[in-house]
């Protein structure tokens, strides 16, 4: 039985989240059903004096992101709860998102940072097939049910259509950004290009309120002794050891495939 005096306080705790990798749906990547528990368990537990946030993502789902980011919100806002963002080697497109989550966010001098955009990427392989003699049959009821089919050549109204969406959604990005930032952003009119920023760059156009890595900056906040108590999704033992069976092992290899493509366009 451990005796606990009323008159001895005891060091402040920090949770610590760590949101690393691609943001997909399906427990493929980061994604709100599995990080749900997570992050109620880093809100609820022992009254934290702040939450923060290890971020080291090139993006994914914006749909993943938004709930993420809006869980995370909601809990903070709930309980009163400071959450600090700390951004690794890259916080690009979704995983921006994902910082935007935070009160404050805290850059390394080289953290890719922004990206603030939407893409859509595919293949056309309509002249592949051709050349193989493979034909393609599709038979559908409603006009719309179909498209982009890579297998046939692309259609303006397809094309115009998917553009459509893709603003759509880079407005609620935009949004987003706006509505966590406010007047910190500076009026420049890139920042929602879908362009990136370097460290001090980015802080300096408002993205990130400073360089900053986690230890210091908590020990400096909350004094020497803050404690930390880390939360991060649980693999299986398979997962842990990048074993994947049967048709399992061949998305795994897709996904790490995107990670790596994601990450590289961004030089890392």
């Amino acid at each position: 039985m451990r005796l606990r005096l009323p008159f001895l306080r005891s060091a402040p705790t920090v949770s610590v989240i760590r949101l690393q990798g691609l943001i997909l749906s399906g427990g493929r990547g980061l994604d709100d059903a599995t990080l749900a528990p997570v992050i109620d368990r880093a809100f609820a537990r022992g009254r934290p004096a702040a939450v923060a946030i290890e971020v080291n993502s090139p993006g994914g789902s914006p749909v993943q992101s938004s709930l993420i980011a809006a869980r995370i919100r909601r809990l903070a806002e709930e309980k009163r709860i400071p959450v600090i963002a700390f951004v690794e080697d890259v916080a690009a497109s979704g995983g921006y998102w994902l910082a935007c989550a935070a009160d404050e966010i805290f850059v390394d001098r080289s953290s890719v940072v922004g990206s603030i955009g939407v893409i859509s990427a595919g293949f056309g392989l309509q002249d592949a097939i051709a050349r193989i003699g493979v034909e393609r049959r599709v038979h559908t009821a409603g006009r719309s049910k179909s498209q982009l089919d890579p297998f046939r050549p692309e259609k303006p109204e397809d094309v115009a259509r998917l553009e459509g969406l893709l603003t759509d959604i880079h407005a609620h990005f935009i949004d987003h950004v706006k509505t966590r930032r406010g007047s910190r952003l500076k009026d420049n009119p890139d920042l929602f290009t879908g362009e990136i920023w370097i460290g001090d760059k980015a802080v300096s156009e408002g993205l990130a309120d400073g360089v900053g890595h986690l230890m210091p900056v908590l020990k400096e906040r909350f004094g020497q002794k803050v404690r930390l108590r880390r939360y991060g999704a649980r693999r299986s033992f398979w997962r842990r050891f990048g074993a994947r069976m049967s048709a399992g092992f061949a998305e795994g290899l897709l996904d790490a495939a995107e990670e790596r493509a994601l990450l590289a366009r961004y030089g890392l």
